[in-house]
This record gives structure tokens, sequence and C-alpha cells, in this order.
């Protein structure tokens, strides 16, 4: 996780707004994609951090999270991505065993689509991906 990235999810800690358990889970989440070799950056992962952040804070307050369908060109653009939306299920399960929260299927959906894209991006050097919360 860069620097930039290290400062987004402080920002979410140091705010107030997102209780602490939500911000280590999605922190761990992130420590987990980059020691699967993922690229985690500010430029790669930084809207992935705030939309779970966000999704996880309102299940978490009681609050609906993501209710809509996902619209026809969110399902055929996961589609093409099977990989990221089982990722996404797995992300959903574990948040539901730690957090007790049930991420819905919109929200499951769009976080496959940050996956998606994330798989698909490198870093240029290792150092960008350096840094800590």
């Amino acid at each position: 996780m860069d620097e930039r990235l290290a400062q987004r999810v402080r920002m979410f800690r140091e705010g107030g707004h997102v209780p602490l358990p939500v911000v280590e889970f999605v922190v761990q989440e992130l420590r987990a994609l980059a020691a699967a070799g993922r690229c985690v950056t500010e430029d790669t992962a930084g809207m992935l951090t705030s939309h779970l952040m966000m999704a996880l804070t309102r299940l978490a307050t009681g609050r609906p999270a993501g209710q809509c369908d996902p619209d026809a060109q969110v399902t055929a653009e996961l589609r093409a991505y099977p990989e990221a939306v089982s990722e996404a299920r797995a992300v959903a399960a574990r948040a539901r065993a730690e957090l007790g929260t049930t991420l819905p299927e919109a929200e499951i959906g769009f976080l496959g689509l940050h996956l998606a894209v994330l798989a698909q991006r490198t870093c240029a050097t290792t150092a960008e991906s350096e840094g800590s919360v």
C-alpha cells in the first residue's frame, strides 16, 4: 500500500465516521490483495477502499447499502470477470463472518467491478506499493 492510500485509510480511521472494526477489516482485505500480488495503491485501489469503507459503515450503522439492482451494463461487465465476482463474494462472506454485515447483491456487483479493475492494474515499481497504515 502506498503512502497516499495509507493516508486515505488514516482519514477514515481518524475521522470518526467509520467504525474501527470496519477500517481494520478493509485494511486486512487490502493487505491480502497485496499479498496475492495485486498492485494496491491509491491509483489502483483508492475507489475500492472508499466504496468498501462506506458500504460496510452503512450496513454496520443500520442504514441501507446498495439496495438497487445492478444495471444491465454492470451485469454484462461482470460476466467477463467471473473470478472478480467470486472474489467479491468471498469478501462479502468474510464481512458477514467478521462484522456481522450482509452485503447486498448490488454491493457485491460493484465490489466485483472494483476487483476486476484492480486485477488488470500493475505497479510500475515495488516502491509504489509500499507504505504503512
